[in-house]
C-alpha cells in the first residue's frame, strides 16, 4: 500500500457523531472497491442516533447502537470522543488489524499538501488565520478538522493544488500512523485532557506525533516561549526539518518574532517585516504568538508577504474566542467559551491589561488544577464568579487569597446576573470558564451562545 491510499478491507467505525458520520459516508462511496464492508458502532442509543443509523444503513452501513464491542474488521476508524479505556475501544484494538482516526484516513485518501496545527490553546484561531492568509494570497485551500468540514468530507472534492489546513487535536493525533503534514505548527503544551490521556507526559507525546513523519523539505513552526512545546524544537530540527521558532520574548535565528513592535518572520528568502502588533484585531499577547505562527506557516505554504500583511490586518476574532458580545451600562461583555482549561484563561486575561475584569469561571473540570490560575487572577481581576459543577474546586483554589471577591453561582444564568452586579462602568465581564461545558451545555458553542443570549437579555447596546 502506498502512503497516500486508504487501507483496503473491512471497516469498523467507532462513534456516530459528526466525525463518525462523515467517515461512514466517505467509506460508503468506496464500497465494492477499496472497502469490503462497513459496520458502525456507538456506545449510546438515542432517538437522534437511531435516525442517523437509518440514514447510514440506506448507504450500506450496518449500525449497532448501545454497543460495547465490535466485530472483527481489518481497520477500525475511531472518533475522537471514544475514550481509550472504553470497552468499545478495547474491543477494537483486540479484534481489528489496525486502528486509526478520521484525520489519518483523510490524509491517506488525499493528494494534497497538508498544513496541520495543534496546541493546547490557540489552535482554532491559528488554523482559521492560516486559512484566511492563504485565501488572501489566492492560494487554494480548505480548512478542516475541528473547524470547517470533517477532513474526509473534503478530500474527495479537491486536487493536489489545494492545501488542506487542518486543526488537529491530541485525540486525533493519538490515532495517526502515516500522517505527514508538510507544514506543522505546535503552539503550546500545557496540562489538559489528563482524564483522557492518563498523564501529562502521554498528552504531550500525542501532541508531538504531529512531527512523527516529517523530514527534509518540511517546515515545523514551534512556539519556544512555551516550555511544553519548546523542548521539541531541537529534536525536530535534528531530523532534518526546518524549524521556525516563534517567540515574543526573544529573536531566534530563522524564527518569527516581534522587533520594535513589528511582527517579523525570517524565511529562506530573507527577513519579512509584516505589521505592527497593535494592528491586529485579535486581542491578547497569546494572539500575537498565534499571528506569528500563522504568518510563518502561511509563508511556508506559498503565501506572498504582501498578502500575509493584508490578511493579518483584516482577520476578525472568531466566535467564542474573546468575542465581544455587547455593552451594558458601560460594561463590555466578552465570550471566551472556547477557553476550556486554566492556561487558556491566563492567556485571555492578557487581553485586558488596560481595565478591570469580572471573570466567570466554571463548568466541568477535566483533571486540571486551578491553583496557578487563582494565584494569578486574584491579583489581576476585580471579582470572580464560580459556577457549575466545578465551582467548589474553584472556590477552594481561591480560598485564603487576597485581591478579589469570589462569588458562587449555581449555573450560567445566575453567574451572568451576579457579574452584572459586581462590574463597574469601564470594566469587562469575561466568560473564560477554564472548564469543559458538559455539566450544563452540549458543548462550548452552546455555552457561548447561551452567554450571548443572556447578555442580550440584560439590555445590550451593540
Amino acid at each position: 500500500m502506498s502512503e497516500r491510499s486508504i487501507p483496503r478491507g473491512s471497516y469498523a467505525v467507532l462513534g456516530l457523531g459528526r466525525s463518525g458520520q462523515a467517515v461512514c459516508r466517505f467509506l460508503a462511496k468506496r464500497l465494492g472497491s477499496e472497502v469490503e464492508r462497513i459496520a458502525a458502532y456507538d456506545e449510546a442509543d438515542t432517538s437522534e442516533l437511531r435516525e442517523r443509523a437509518r440514514d447510514l444503513e440506506g448507504l450500506g452501513v450496518s449500525c449497532q447502537l448501545g454497543a460495547d464491542a465490535v466485530d472483527a474488521a481489518d481497520v477500525a476508524v475511531v472518533s475522537p470522543g471514544i475514550r481509550p479505556d472504553s470497552a468499545l475501544m478495547r474491543s477494537a484494538l483486540d479484534r481489528c488489524g489496525e486502528a486509526l482516526g478520521e484525520i489519518e484516513l483523510a490524509y491517506t485518501a488525499s493528494d494534497s499538501p497538508w498544513v496541520a496545527i495543534t496546541g493546547t490553546n490557540g489552535k482554532t484561531t491559528t488554523t482559521a488565520l492560516i486559512g484566511h492568509l492563504l485565501d488572501t494570497a489566492a492560494v487554494p485551500c480548505e480548512v478542516v478538522g475541528n473547524i470547517g468540514r470533517p477532513a474526509v468530507s473534503v478530500v474527495g472534492d479537491i486536487g493536489p493544488a489545494t492545501v488542506v489546513v487542518a486543526e488537529v487535536s491530541s485525540f486525533q493525533l493519538k490515532m495517526t500512523l502515516r500522517f505527514h503534514p508538510r507544514v506543522a505548527v505546535l503552539l503550546n503544551i500545557t496540562p489538559d485532557h489528563i482524564d483522557y490521556h492518563g498523564s501529562f507526559e502521554a498528552y504531550a507525546a500525542d501532541k508531538a506525533r504531529i512531527f512523527a513523519q516529517m523530514g527534509h523539505g518540511d517546515v515545523a513552526v514551534i512556539d519556544v516561549d512555551d516550555a511544553g512545546s519548546a523542548g521539541y524544537a531541537a529534536s525536530v530540527a535534528a531530523s532534518g526539518v526546518r524549524v521556525v521558532r516563534v517567540s515574543r520574548e526573544s529573536r531566534p535565528a530563522g524564527g518569527a518574532y516581534v522587533r520594535d513592535g513589528v511582527l517579523v518572520v525570517e524565511t529562506d528568502g530573507g527577513v519579512v517585516e509584516l505589521i505592527g502588533r497593535d494592528e491586529l484585531k485579535i486581542r491578547g499577547e497569546h494572539n500575537v504568538s498565534n499571528a506569528l505562527a500563522a504568518a510563518a506557516a502561511a509563508l511556508a505554504a506559498g503565501a506572498d508577504a504582501a498578502s500575509v500583511r493584508e490578511g493579518l490586518r483584516t482577520f476578525e476574532p472568531l466566535a467564542h474566542r474573546l468575542e465581544p458580545v455587547g455593552v451594558v451600562d458601560g460594561v463590555e461583555y466578552f465570550n471566551d467559551s472556547k477557553a476550556t482549561n486554566p492556561d487558556s484563561v491566563l492567556k485571555a486575561l492578557t487581553a485586558f491589561d488596560d481595565r478591570p475584569v469580572v471573570l466567570l469561571l466554571g463548568g466541568r473540570n477535566k483533571g486540571s488544577s486551578f491553583a496557578s490560575l487563582a494565584a494569578a487572577a486574584s491579583a489581576r481581576v476585580r471579582a470572580v464568579v464560580a459556577f457549575g459543577e466545578a465551582r467548589s474546586e474553584i472556590l477552594a483554589a481561591f480560598a485564603g487569597l487576597e485581591g478579589c471577591p469570589v462569588r458562587e453561582a449555581q449555573n450560567m444564568a445566575e453567574a451572568v446576573y451576579l457579574a452584572r452586579s459586581l462590574a463597574q462602568p469601564g470594566d469587562a465581564v469575561l466568560l473564560s470558564p477554564g472548564c469543559a461545558s458538559f455539566d450544563e451545555f452540549d458543548g462550548y458553542e452552546h455555552r457561548g451562545e447561551t452567554f450571548r443570549s443572556l447578555v442580550g437579555a440584560l439590555g445590550v447596546r451593540r
